[in-house]
């Protein structure tokens, strides 16, 4: 049997202070900056749910929803949402907030995408990921829509064997 771990278990919080070197030339945090800590954050998570060295297979849907102000102080949550062979799905929230003002906007989400390798490179198995929450189930039964979707765009995959996808290209 597969060994299996619960997702909460993955979670890991980072938090940076938005400096000048971050930003760009309307004081705003630059998106490469951004993408940065979106890597670190959830290739942390993927290693505690893995235990092994992983390495970035893809990032997609990166929302840039509120720009984030010099000397702000951002959040990161990164949680794994589901684990397949050697693959696993990480979330990230991400949270602004001005402490002079006490406002605290959610201003960016993403899902990345890691593959656990051993000591060689080669993709080594992970643990199944067991969901307990609400919130958590609801990430885990999108993750293999979003896993179909990122290969059937990869061209790893040809929309019709995307089980989970066939509604969206009328394959029904």
């Amino acid at each position: 049997m597969k060994k299996q771990k619960y997702v909460k278990d993955s979670f890991t919080i980072m938090t940076e202070l938005v400096l000048p070197n971050d930003t760009n030339t309307l004081n705003n945090l630059m998106g490469g900056r951004m993408m940065h800590w979106l890597d670190i954050v959830s290739a942390i998570a993927a290693q505690k749910h893995s235990n092994r060295i992983v390495v970035t297979a893809s990032v997609d849907n990166v929302s840039f929803k509120q720009s984030i102000k010099l000397g702000s102080v951002v959040t990161l949550e990164a949680q794994v949402t589901r684990a397949f062979n050697s693959s696993l799905e990480v979330h990230v929230n991400v949270w602004a907030e001005d402490i002079p003002s006490g406002t605290r906007i959610r201003s960016n989400e993403a899902f990345l995408t890691f593959v656990a390798v051993d000591q060689s490179g080669n993709p080594i198995d992970v643990p199944e990921a067991i969901p307990e929450t609400e919130e958590e189930i609801k990430l885990y039964d999108g993750a293999l829509r979003r896993r179909q979707l990122r290969l059937v765009l990869a061209g790893r995959m040809k929309p019709h064997e995307a089980n989970e996808l066939r509604s969206i290209f009328n394959l029904e």
